[in-house]
């Protein structure tokens, strides 16, 4: 699985103009993730658990020591097979890394799951639906992870 976060002080996601989820509380993290056709279950408990720990928001004293969890924010999480473009041939990329829905779906709504789980609120997008995200990036502080990097 591939994960772009965000950290914000605001956030939502909107289909046919309609707004279906806010990061809520903020500040927090808007997520895009994406994921491959050889994740499981482990994988998306994996990433959810490094998620919710992860610590990037700021302390007291303005260090970057605190995690999602510690500052009680929440998740906005968008699912994104684009994460997984391949670029390596011409100008379009092509999309075979990426899971078929009927593997990311339920991953994705796991991920999700066990964010709430571990006592991040959290909200998402819609599965495969043309999507409006808007944002306003905190810092900016954009982190990568890529769960192959812990096989």
């Amino acid at each position: 699985m591939r994960a772009v976060l965000q950290r914000a002080t605001w956030g939502e996601v909107s289909v046919d103009g309609e707004v279906i989820g806010r990061l809520d509380p903020s500040p927090g993290l808007v997520i895009l993730l994406g994921v491959g056709p050889d994740d499981g279950e482990a994988e998306a408990r994996l990433l959810a658990e490094k998620i919710a720990g992860l610590r990037i928001f700021a302390d007291a004293e303005g260090k970057m020591n605190l995690s999602l969890l510690e500052i009680g924010g929440g998740a906005l999480v968008i699912s994104q097979f684009t994460l997984y473009a391949d670029l390596r041939r011409g100008r379009r990329p092509g999309y075979t890394g990426a899971a078929s829905p009927e593997i990311a779906a339920p991953l994705v709504a796991l991920v999700m799951e066990e964010l709430r789980r571990r006592g991040a609120p959290t909200q998402g997008g819609r599965f495969g639906a043309q999507m409006q995200v808007r944002l306003t990036n905190d810092g900016p502080v954009t982190i990568m992870l890529d769960t192959d990097f812990w096989r």
